[in-house]
């Protein structure tokens, strides 16, 4: 059995689009729970509760998602949980294929595959690509070595049990899972056919908003698991520079990625500054990303 579970707030719109592409991936007994503090993104989650499928609406208190994952965790009941946003949608066979791996007893977590649905032909378009793709690369090598795997909070699968709850003030939580998973001794892997499709930010506030709280999370991976080998770091970014040089096609795109490259300096120094400097927790660094709405 399988349990999808969702988070979402005020996203009506994006949120039906991510329900009606995982509802026919669905088999009789699996269920999808959606949780939502906002009473517009519990609406959208009505119309689906009456059909052949169990989906239900957990309210919660708008605490901040690794509080939404906490009441999830307690409400579903599948062997495998699903994990997604309520601002993306997956592709065909996205679920089947990511529950493949978990026939492994020693696989614990499975990450999905995000894709760019930006258009390459803007710079904010172009980084989107340029990230995803060099962050599927890694991942496959990654899986292909049998090291850890940072999976995408878009989407991602866990085996039910070995997470109870996420510490709630968690940036990454996704990063936080997977690394508390793989001290346990489980495996993570990567699903590169499960396919998830994702609107990235279009403008550069939002843009520093977002990579903000998905890279600052990596400077808490410590404080909650240890020390634990890391998939991402400044250092590890940095040393891959020249590399990133030789995936733009023209001229254009390679003045891109040499403002990527300034962009990516930018934001580790507001981190550091932010989180180690002011202490800065999830509330005051997490800003809704209307862009990507």
């Amino acid at each position: 059995m399988i349990s999808i579970l969702i988070t979402s707030w005020k996203e009506p719109k994006t949120l039906e689009k991510a329900i009606c592409a995982l509802l026919p991936q669905m088999n009789e007994d699996d269920e999808m729970l959606v949780a939502c503090p906002d009473e517009e993104t519990a609406n959208i989650v009505s119309l689906y509760s009456n059909n052949n499928r169990v989906v239900k609406c957990i309210r919660d208190e708008g605490r901040g998602k690794p509080a939404a994952l906490n009441l999830l965790f307690k409400e579903a009941k599948g062997d495998v949980l699903v994990l997604s946003d309520g601002d993306v949608y997956v592709g065909d066979n996205a679920v089947s294929e990511l529950v493949k791996p978990f026939s492994d007893p020693r696989v614990g977590a499975v990450s999905g595959h995000p894709i760019s649905a930006e258009e390459r032909d803007t710079m904010f378009g172009f980084w989107s690509h340029l990230l995803t793709d060099t962050a599927n690369r890694l991942r496959v090598e990654r899986n292909a070595r049998g090291e850890i795997i940072v999976c995408s909070g878009y989407l991602y699968a866990i085996r039910n049990g070995l997470i109870d709850t996420v510490p709630e003030d968690a940036l990454s939580e996704d990063a936080v899972i997977s690394h508390m998973i793989w001290g346990k001794g489980f495996k993570t892997k990567y699903a590169e056919k499960s396919e998830v499709y994702v609107k990235y930010p279009t403008t550069f506030k939002d843009w520093l908003k977002q990579k903000k709280r998905s890279a600052g999370g990596y400077t808490q991976i410590k404080g909650y698991v240890g020390e634990t080998p890391m998939m991402r770091s400044f250092g590890k970014e940095s040393s891959g520079i020249f590399g990133v040089m030789a995936y733009p096609k023209n001229f254009k795109e390679r003045i891109w990625t040499l403002k990527l490259i300034l962009a990516r300096l930018l934001l580790w120094g507001l981190i550091f500054v932010d989180m180690k400097i002011k202490k800065k927790g999830l509330n005051e660094l997490w800003e809704r990303v209307e862009s990507t709405k």
